[in-house]
């Protein structure tokens, strides 16, 4: 059965920055494609933010046609009301990929780590540094974008990983 190219957009939530990097997966091969960073404008209302952010977002998915999205899960910090505006965030990144049509997959910040620098704690230098190791053509505008392709590896990473499982699981 031939492999067939998947192109997978991962994104970074966040309410004044979402980053967003998207790469082609064929088998175990990765290729970058684009990577950027939406922002909102921080002296703008709640709902007016979130709408920037979906805007933005609507016309990444649009332009770039991506097969399936990632997003990373959320982490609960010590401030609820920052933690619920970046769930509000979180919620925009995981619309806008559903209503496109698009399967998304969810990763924790650990798992995403250990995908792209081989464990589940590191900062985001060893993730840019791994990134120019993997991809070395990968260019991003912000901390967020590097986020997000590191994001869209992981996911790339665990599709070959079902893969192999579901083929041997036919093959028995």
């Amino acid at each position: 059965m031939a492999q067939s190219l998947i192109r997978i957009i991962g994104i970074d939530p966040g309410l004044r920055r979402m980053g967003w990097g998207v790469v082609e997966s064929l088998g175990s091969s990765l290729r970058f494609v684009a990577a950027g960073t939406i922002t909102s404008d921080g002296k703008a209302d709640l709902a007016s933010r979130l709408c920037q952010l979906h805007d933005g977002l609507s016309e990444v998915v649009h332009a770039w046609q991506p097969h399936e999205a990632s997003v990373e899960i959320t982490f609960v910090n010590k401030d609820a009301g920052a933690t619920l505006k970046l769930g509000q965030a979180r919620g925009i990144a995981m619309l806008v990929p559903a209503r496109a049509g698009l399967p998304v997959a969810e990763y924790a910040p650990n798992a995403v780590k250990k995908a792209v620098i081989g464990v589940g704690h590191g900062d985001k230098k060893q993730i840019q540094m791994m990134l120019r190791v993997l991809m070395p053509k990968a260019r991003y505008d912000s901390d967020d974008a590097a986020d997000a392709l590191a994001i869209a590896i992981c996911h790339a990473n665990n599709r070959v990983g079902d893969a192999a499982r579901k083929a041997l699981m036919r093959a028995i």
